[in-house]
């Protein structure tokens, strides 16, 4: 990750929400399409030496994005994105999950209702996520499965993707 880059992850334990703000050195239309396009998603979101692969996407309001991530050993782990609301180029919400290959919830594992927004600065785009729980233990218990570190990860690879694609 670049350094010069903004990068804050917090807990708001009174609102049950994770924070993650993150700056990105590429335009918004870019950044957008890096959260939005299952090839592109496929290619960062799964921390390494995880992957993504989409099984199916449907980018509209009531529509899912269900996907896995692949260990290097080949188990997959399921989660479904369920998406609530758009308002393009500017932000989205979608109720996140883990879940079976066909998208049956896991119930076992808390979901979090995600709202991303973004904001240009010149070149520069910044994410503000934020994804609300139930309940703060659903906050601990999400942090224990590693996604502090597992996101953080998976932000860095979409900074490789962003400055392969100034190589192009």
């Amino acid at each position: 990750m670049n350094s010069n880059l903004l990068f804050n992850f917090t807990v708001n334990e009174a609102t049950n929400t994770i924070l993650v703000t993150r700056e990105f050195n590429a335009d918004l239309n870019l950044v957008w399409r890096a959260f939005t396009e299952p090839a592109i998603l496929d290619q960062w979101w799964a921390p390494k030496p995880y992957m993504t692969v989409t099984k199916s996407m449907d980018f509209n309001v009531g529509g899912t994005w269900l996907y896995a991530m692949v260990a290097p050993t080949g188990e997959k782990h399921w989660c479904l994105a369920n998406y609530k609301a758009i308002d393009l180029h500017k932000s989205f919400s979608a109720l996140d999950s883990f879940c079976d290959e066909e998208g049956n919830m896991n119930q076992e594992i808390p979901s979090g209702l995600w709202t991303n927004q973004f904001k240009e600065n010149n070149t520069k785009t910044t994410v503000e996520i934020a994804i609300v729980y139930e309940k703060l233990d659903d906050i601990k218990t999400i942090i224990e499965l590693g996604f502090e570190e597992g996101f953080t990860m998976a932000l860095g690879n979409l900074d490789e993707y962003f400055e392969a694609k100034k190589q192009d």
